[in-house]
């Protein structure tokens, strides 16, 4: 039903076209670059590439994706602060962004040196393992690495990323040692896990396809309720573990720019997202839409910035004073 909804909502969003959208100013007068944080063929590229497409219909200018994967995800803000704020530039902001000062000496604050524009969706994260794992279920998964400290290899997006927060959090709150294996996205991650170079993955659910051939088993999920792709997968909290993590993602720019513009980007973008190619892509790695504006978008990520904080201290990786 929420599905439907959104798709007659999306059809109802391709009405304004780029002529519309020009009459509100200059902006594009130039093919818009936008940076993402994660590599080519991975779920954030494809579904951000989809987002792309439909606001290059809607603006009458190309959208041009760029691949910055490394660092945590975080190479697109960074870039950022040597960027024109003239909306031509534009970065996805993921998590990881917020957590970068505490583990990092930077000289720009996330918060403060980014303008933030739209929300746009996030992850649904889960743990895998190859089907002729001997880890069975999430509890085998606990007690193989009870029984083999520092054994058990995962990997994940990347260092300080949320799957590897999340499950050093994880392991924290169990008692485990863990292998932490990073990657830099989740198409190399996936290549690892079926070659059986790493015991297993966290990932968003660009694995659904190898779950669905046959090759890679889900022990768990992560958030607030069952995939409707796997229902009987538990959640993180049904195993007796009280994290939910969605690690929601969006547009930001430079610092600086003129609020008029801001809200012409917004509004382009959000057209773009609520189209059914956008939906129906999400939909694929189940991702559903989470809109903020920029007024909500900006509290995000000050509230976030705060939350990570004490996260990143609990876990022991925040950088010497």
């Amino acid at each position: 039903m929420q599905r439907r909804h959104l798709l007659q909502a999306a059809a109802a969003a391709t009405l304004a076209g780029p002529a519309a959208l020009r009459a509100q100013g200059a902006w594009p007068s130039q093919p818009v670059r936008l940076l993402i944080a994660f590599p080519a063929g991975g779920p954030t590229d494809i579904t951000m590439r989809a987002l792309a497409e439909n606001a290059a219909k809607l603006l009458g200018q190309p959208v041009v994706v760029e691949n910055r994967p490394g660092a945590g995800g975080t190479l697109p803000a960074q870039a950022m602060q040597q960027s024109r704020p003239d909306g031509h530039t534009l970065a996805q902001i993921p998590l990881g962004v917020f957590r970068l000062p505490y583990t990092t000496r930077i000289t720009w604050d996330p918060v403060k040196d980014l303008t933030y524009i739209l929300g746009i969706t996030g992850y649904a994260f889960g743990i895998v393992v190859p089907t002729e794992s001997p880890i069975r279920d999430f509890a085998g998964f606990i007690n193989w690495a009870k029984a083999n400290p520092g054994k058990l290899s995962y990997g994940s997006t990347g260092v300080l990323t949320s799957p590897h927060l999340t499950m050093e959090d994880i392991a924290q709150r169990t008692g485990v040692e863990l292998n932490h294996i990073p990657f830099k996205g989740s198409a190399d991650m996936m290549q690892a896990i079926l070659g059986g170079q790493i015991m297993a993955a966290a990932d968003s659910t660009g694995f659904a396809p190898h779950v669905a051939s046959g090759r890679l088993r889900v022990l768990v999920t992560w958030g607030d309720k069952r995939l409707p792709k796997f229902p009987d997968v538990p959640t993180l909290t049904e195993v007796g573990i009280p994290i939910v993590q969605a690690s929601p993602y969006g547009l930001g720019g430079p610092k600086g720019m003129d609020a008029a513009l801001v809200r012409r980007i917004h509004d382009a973008f959000k057209q773009a997202m609520e189209m059914p190619s956008h939906v129906e892509v999400l939909a694929r790695y189940d991702q559903t839409l989470l809109h903020m504006s920029p007024e909500q978008y900006t509290r995000f990520a000050e509230e976030t910035f705060r939350r990570e904080k004490a996260l990143v201290d609990k876990l022991g990786l925040s950088r010497p004073s």
